[in-house]
């Protein structure tokens, strides 16, 4: 009999894996590793661009697995960060494939956030753009 664990570690893989997939076809690749990378990449420079308590409140939305690398290395301290335009929090993406030119950062963020537009509450989403600035806000589909 497996534990009682195994099924809740069983259902957070498959969406995990789901979430990649579902970033793969958006950005036409095939490597896996590749779109954890930009997962990663994006929720990070977001949830250090909202409030704590809106970091917190998207947070609780993503499936477990996605949760744990969507706070790893986070400190609230001093959130959000003051950067305001676009270029700099692409370049954050952009730092995250810097061994691979062909990467579009800006069309990565624009996945990631499609991505998190279907999986995440409208009500949710509409409050994360709220709290970014204008700027931000216009990479969101």
């Amino acid at each position: 009999m497996n534990p009682p664990y195994a099924e809740i570690f069983s259902q957070t893989l498959q969406k995990t894996h789901t979430w990649l997939k579902d970033l793969l076809e958006e950005l036409d690749w095939e490597d896996e590793h590749k779109a954890y990378v930009a997962l990663r990449a994006v929720l990070h420079a977001l949830r250090d661009r909202l409030t704590v308590e809106e970091a917190v409140q998207l947070g609780a939305q993503l499936p477990m697995l996605v949760r744990g690398f969507y706070y790893e290395g986070w400190h609230p301290a001093g959130k959000p960060v003051r950067e305001r335009h676009q270029e700099a929090f692409i370049a954050h993406v952009k730092e995250a494939f810097k061994k691979d030119e062909r990467v579009n950062p800006e069309r990565v963020v624009r996945a990631v956030f499609k991505l998190l537009s279907q999986r995440i509450a409208r009500g949710e989403i509409d409050d994360i753009k709220h709290v970014l600035p204008k700027e931000l806000a216009t990479l969101w589909p």
